[in-house]
C-alpha cells in the first residue's frame, strides 16, 4: 500500500474540491431561502419551526449529496 494520497497535487485538489462543494452548497442555500416566501433562518431560529428545520435539514442533505456525486463524477 502506497501513499500516493498524501502528495501535495492530491492534497490541494481535495481541498479545492471542498471548498468549490462548500461555496456551491452555500449559494444553493441562498437561492432557496430568496425564492421562499418567508426567511428561513428567521423562521427556523426565531420562531422555532420544527416542521421547516426537518424540511430545511433534508434539503441541506440533498443539496450536499447531489454537489458530492458532481464533485466525485
Amino acid at each position: 500500500m502506497t501513499l500516493d494520497w498524501l502528495r501535495p497535487e492530491i492534497v490541494l485538489g481535495s481541498m479545492m474540491y471542498a471548498v468549490i462543494g462548500v461555496v456551491i452548497f452555500w449559494v444553493s442555500f441562498i437561492i432557496v431561502d430568496k425564492i421562499t416566501p418567508y426567511k428561513l433562518w428567521e423562521e427556523i431560529v426565531e420562531h422555532k419551526n420544527v416542521a421547516l428545520a426537518i424540511v430545511v435539514g433534508a434539503m441541506c442533505l440533498s443539496i450536499g449529496h447531489i454537489v458530492a456525486a458532481a464533485i466525485h463524477g
